[in-house]
């Protein structure tokens, strides 16, 4: 016979089943350690909120540290060589530079920035981009315990191959909050970050503590959908890497063409199913997920 409670059940664990399954936005700020007013403010802002410390900037330390006491995750936000000709900053990596000067420059950057438990790249699409370069900074952070967050200033870029046979995790951002200070374009950015979320599970998004991303997010932030969990980024080490939109074949020959399935037909109509037996398969598949069973542990 059928239960109401029954029902009530079955929906009560498909809720928390899909609950599980809400998309997760990272937001990280880099920059962090030139701009303490605005670097305050996002400190602020939920704990979710990752930050990303220049070594070498006049506050790297204090900043670090005040985002660590806050609950933020840190990370070392370490220069590389981009493609442009512009001037270096000190301890800029380069794909030249031997194992040895790398790991220096990691071994000092740590020392700077307390607390760290990742590290992305500031600038760097020459040195992202290049293999031989970046085994060389998988082999030095396989020595320490961090992740590695590619910033993606390049569309090829070597981190994940690099990382093989090493223990480094690589995850990749996915948006640039503020390429433009304009605000629309900002708040344009972060329903973006949202909406890949929503769609992919999961997403990271960059931004600065430029005076205008710190007021978008001020006013963004206590609005994001119920659907959306802001994490930090050592919770989605587990998660598959996004490797964002397949970039354009240069391969001419003609491939195989796709053939479309025939339509299935069903011989004869199908046996309807009872609702009582509809909710207790419901009730069964939910009562038989990792997430239920997790529960039935704690209570």
């Amino acid at each position: 016979m059928f239960q109401p409670q029954k029902l009530s059940m079955a929906f009560c664990a498909l809720f928390f089943t899909l609950s599980a399954q809400a998309g997760k936005l990272s937001i990280v700020i880099d920059d962090f350690g030139y701009r303490p007013v605005e670097e305050n403010k996002v400190l602020q802002m939920p704990a979710a909120i990752s930050v990303a410390v220049l070594p070498n900037a006049p506050h790297a330390r204090e900043m670090a540290t005040k985002a660590h006491q806050g609950g933020h995750e840190v990370l070392i936000h370490l220069p590389m060589a981009p493609l442009s000709k512009q001037p270096l900053e000190k301890d800029t990596l380069t794909p030249e530079m031997s194992s040895e000067e790398i790991a220096r420059i990691v071994r000092d950057a740590s020392g700077k920035v307390p607390f760290a438990v990742g590290l992305n790249n500031h600038m760097g699409s020459k040195m992202t981009s290049s293999l031989p370069g970046m085994q060389k900074v998988m082999q030095v952070l396989n020595q320490y315990n961090y992740y590695f967050l590619d910033s993606m200033t390049i569309g090829n870029s070597q981190s994940i191959p690099a990382a093989q046979g090493t223990h480094v995790k690589v995850l990749k951002r996915r948006v640039f909050l503020d390429d433009s200070q304009n605000e629309a374009a900002i708040r344009e950015q972060f329903t973006r970050a949202v909406k890949l979320a929503q769609r992919d599970g999961y997403a990271i998004a960059i931004g600065h503590p430029h005076p205008t991303t710190v007021r978008v997010l001020q006013q963004m932030l206590p609005s994001l959908p119920a659907d959306i969990t802001l994490v930090r980024p050592s919770q989605l080490l587990n998660e598959p890497v996004h490797q964002g939109k397949t970039p354009p074949t240069t391969d001419k020959s003609p491939g195989t063409k796709f053939r479309a399935p025939g339509v299935c037909k069903v011989s004869k109509p199908l046996t309807p199913v009872p609702q009582s037996r509809a909710v207790e398969i419901v009730i069964e598949n939910v009562a038989g997920s990792k997430l239920i069973n997790q529960l039935g542990l704690l209570f």
